[in-house]
This record gives C-alpha cells, sequence and structure tokens, in this order.
C-alpha cells in the first residue's frame, strides 16, 4: 500500500514506472561498471525443457537443475531436489531485492535531479 501511495498521491512525478526503461544511465555512479547478469540457458534448451513462460527470468537456470532432479527423483521430490528447490527460491529473492534496488535507485535519482532543477530556478530568480 505505501509504494503505491508514493507513487500515485504523494509524489507521482518523482516515482519510477516500472513498465518503462530507467530514465537514468544503467552505469551512472558506477565508475568500474557493474556487473552483467547473464542467463546459460538458451532458447532452444528452454523450450525443450518446457519450461513455462511465467518462469523465464534469470533464475531460470536453477529451475531447469530442479526440473532435472525431479525427473530423476519423481516420487520422492522433497527428499532428493531440496537443495536445488532452496537455490531456485534464494535467486527469486536476490532477483527481488535488486530490482527493488533498481527502483528505489531510480526513485532517488528522480529527486535529485528534481531538487537540483529547483535549486537552479532559485538561483535564475537572484
Amino acid at each position: 500500500m505505501g509504494n503505491m501511495w508514493y507513487t500515485y498521491v504523494t509524489n507521482p512525478d518523482t516515482a519510477p514506472d516500472y513498465k518503462n526503461p530507467p530514465t537514468f544511465d544503467p552505469l551512472y555512479g558506477f565508475p568500474e561498471g557493474r556487473e552483467e547478469r547473464k542467463i546459460c540457458a538458451t532458447r532452444q534448451q528452454l523450450d525443450r525443457a518446457k519450461v513455462p513462460i511465467q518462469k523465464r527470468d534469470y533464475c531460470v537456470d536453477y529451475y531447469m537443475k530442479f526440473l532435472e532432479c525431479r525427473q530423476q527423483h519423481f516420487p520422492r521430490v522433497w527428499t532428493h531436489c531440496h537443495h536445488q528447490i532452496h537455490d531456485w527460491e534464494h535467486c527469486q529473492i536476490e532477483d527481488t531485492v535488486l530490482r527493488v534496488k533498481e527502483w528505489e535507485r531510480e526513485r532517488r535519482l528522480k529527486e535529485r535531479a528534481k531538487r537540483k532543477a529547483k535549486q537552479e530556478s532559485m538561483e535564475a530568480m537572484e
């Protein structure tokens, strides 16, 4: 509820739009650059493994390891594949944290740009 209130009621001008790409340079503030996120699986491998569209994210490699383990140890999936499930869930959590951090970074940069523009307009008036 809090982020909806912030986005649509109190600060609609500085809230990032999650449907559009970031407005600021992704490398801004990272002098050495950022590590690029990669997916090891190819589209053909995903199609062959019949991975659903909603599972095709940056954690799909862990999900495919779980699917392979599930196929090998079917009746006792939890006893044999709990490490793969844990790795996949951990990747999902890390991905969510990263997306929240990116949203927060975009919001802070927008607020900074708004403050700078306000300060420049105040200086221009003087």
